[in-house]
């Protein structure tokens, strides 16, 4: 067993990028896993390899770092599901009082997905960039819910795993924060230019934080995060 490696899962969207940079600060060997489960910003896919390359030119220190990336055709997620994140429809709160946003079962999916993959690939750590600090309400974001997927899948493949989650009780502005602190400047122009986060798939709006419709709740987070942390940033 490789102690020292991460399965990354990334979607090409900004907390996923800075827990990228994370792993690679941290971990020896590094390798990412995507999602196509026909998202409606499925922009977010063709984010993933530029940033990859940004990353490989910007950090060299990281490079030699950065193995294989992986990507799951699992559209019959899409295929199940009635949400705005699969559906042309507009994004609201639902009677269940979360938002329509929420994909049942996505990211226990995407864990035992990443689990599977990290078994053959001799990883024992799954990094992902869930967060229930400065977030939508979903409930597979939650710590609580990561413990026992965690459970789950070491007990199901019979080897330890590890889900770190080095988000999940940071803010949207300690985010951003905590993009600087791993990759400075570099990294903050990175995740500006080349990371998609909006739900419609806007990328042709820019903004100071990026870009995206800045109305759809994505935008509405990132972009008041950003605020927040250069309100903090000595000028």
């Amino acid at each position: 067993m490789t102690k020292r490696s991460a399965l990354v899962l990334f979607s090409g969207g900004q907390d996923s990028t800075i827990c990228l940079a994370y792993a690679l600060a941290r971990y020896d060997r590094i390798e990412t896993i995507g999602f196509d489960y026909g998202q409606r910003h499925a922009v977010e896919l063709a984010c993933r390899p530029k940033i990859l390359s940004a990353l490989k030119t910007s950090f060299p220190e990281w490079a030699s770092k950065l193995g294989d990336d992986h990507v799951c055709d699992v559209s019959v997620l899409g295929e199940i599901s009635d949400t705005a994140m699969t559906r042309e429809t507009e994004i609201e709160i639902a009677e269940n009082g979360l938002p329509n946003t929420f994909v049942p079962g996505r990211n226990l999916l995407f864990l035992t997905l990443a689990g599977a993959l990290a078994w053959r690939r001799n990883i024992s750590t799954l990094v992902g960039g869930m967060c229930e600090t400065d977030y939508s309400g979903y409930p597979d974001c939650r710590r609580g819910t990561l413990d026992a997927q965690e459970l789950t899948l070491s007990r199901g493949m019979e080897r330890p795993f590890q889900i770190d989650t080095p988000l999940m009780w940071l803010d949207k502005a300690e985010t951003w924060e905590l993009a600087e602190e791993l990759g400075g400047q570099a990294l903050i122009d990175l995740v500006i230019e080349q990371t998609h986060t909006c739900y419609l798939g806007d990328r042709e709006h820019r903004h100071d934080w990026g870009y995206g419709c800045g109305s759809c709740p994505a935008c509405e987070l990132r972009a008041k995060g950003y605020e927040t942390w250069r309100a903090k940033v000595p000028a």
